[in-house]
């Protein structure tokens, strides 16, 4: 059982706005290297998230009905990252929350949606509960909901990488029914049945909350439960959408790499003696392969913008064309933006220098974030979707991971 306090969160007039005041607080996430510090420490960043729903960046996708900024998934995008450019595991602890947003708006009454909507716009927020071990495959689920006579379901079991959960107020898990059918339920965080464990050891995205959550009988109202497969058998953006902002973080840690790179090969790095030059920022073979490393952050945020574009085509004219088009460009722009923060967070240190290796900088962050944010589901996999699609318009697969 946890106690997660909340306070009412600013009112997002508008896209422009949403955007400024992500970027304005992406900055200060990083300012004076108070990024690397909880990196290294391992601080949970409980303030900081905290900041990020006062600051309204848990309401953006409320439609403006329910009294929320509605704004555009290209917005999002931008959004996380510049959160992401700040601190890739603070950047990332919204994503969960986005995709359970958006499941409701797929699959929920209007009822479901006016209370959550309600509940996010009063400032309390959802972590998730999705991902098992010792399944066949991660898409496999082998936690069940027991249907009760008054419709209500009871739930017993763990779930692991849980990403945010540590912060929110609303832990949504997926287990299947009596009938292998996938279901979705809201569990508030603080019901005494759960229990959150803070035992997250990845190499990297140390500060996310992605520990383990158990749920021990605990029961759910039926007013808190969806179907979640009935959504594949027609066109949908729910899939295209969770990719869209896990490939937004990816960009933001490549962003944070290059600004990083930058500033050490300006402040820090010497110049390689055969260059005749006083600054490594001088060096020729520096500027050049630095100008290459720019290139794949611009292509990445270029193509991150294109997918959020495609996402929300899609949503305004919903086919099964637009709906594969929305698939294969948010493929596009994962497969892009894992190169991109693979790529600059490691072959930055060679236009640094031994230096760059020292562990008081922490620059090595920006790979460990990116190697294990990237791991989420295969680039390989993207690349295969995006070929079918492009060469025989074969359109990706209806699985809410593409």
């Amino acid at each position: 059982m946890t106690t997660t306090t909340y306070s009412v969160p600013r009112r997002i007039a508008d896209d422009a706005e949403a955007v400024a005041a992500a970027r304005a607080l992406g900055t200060r996430l990083a300012e004076d290297g108070a990024d690397a510090r909880r990196d290294a420490e391992r601080l949970l960043p409980r303030e900081q998230v905290r900041q990020v729903s006062e600051a309204g960046l848990f309401t953006l996708t409320v439609p403006r009905e329910h009294g929320g900024p509605q704004v555009s998934a290209r917005t999002l995008g931008e959004v996380f990252t510049e959160l992401s450019a700040g601190d890739s595991s603070v950047g990332q602890i919204p994503q969960n929350h986005y995709y359970f947003v958006d499941l409701l708006q797929h699959t929920g009454t209007a009822e479901q949606l006016a209370f959550f909507h309600a509940e996010v716009l009063a400032g309390r927020h959802f972590g998730n509960a999705l991902s098992e071990r010792g399944t066949a495959t991660a898409k496999d689920y082998s936690i069940s909901f027991r249907q009760q006579p008054d419709g209500s379901r009871v739930v017993d079991g763990t779930k692991y990488y849980a990403t945010g959960s540590p912060f929110a107020h609303w832990i949504p898990i997926y287990a299947n029914d009596e009938q292998g059918r996938l279901h979705a339920a809201w569990i508030p965080a603080d019901h005494p049945g759960v229990t959150i464990e803070d035992d997250w050891k990845g190499m990297g995205q140390r500060t996310t909350g992605s520990g383990t959550v158990r749920f021990s009988s605990v029961t759910v109202p039926a007013e808190h439960v969806v179907e979640v497969d009935p959504m594949y058998e027609k066109p949908e953006t729910f899939g295209a959408f969770g990719n869209y902002l896990h490939a937004a973080v990816d960009a933001g840690i490549a962003v944070a790499a290059l600004r990083d790179g930058r500033r050490l090969i300006r402040e820090l790095a010497r110049p390689w003696w055969e260059a005749g030059v006083e600054r490594a920022a001088d060096e020729g073979a520096v500027i050049d392969r630095f100008g290459e490393l720019a290139l794949l952050v611009r292509a990445a945020r270029a193509l991150v913008r294109e997918a959020g574009e495609a996402v929300d085509a899609a949503r305004a004219d919903l086919t099964e064309r637009s709906a594969a088009e929305a698939s294969a460009a948010v493929a596009a722009a994962r497969a892009q933006a894992d190169s991109a923060a693979l790529t600059v967070a490691s072959d930055i240190f060679a236009l640094v220098g031994t230096r760059a290796a020292d562990n008081a900088l922490n620059l090595h962050r920006h790979w460990r974030n990116a190697r294990t944010h990237t791991l989420h589901d295969p680039r390989r996999w993207k690349i295969r979707h995006l070929g079918a699609w492009e060469l025989d318009e074969v359109p990706p697969p209806r699985n809410g991971i593409i």
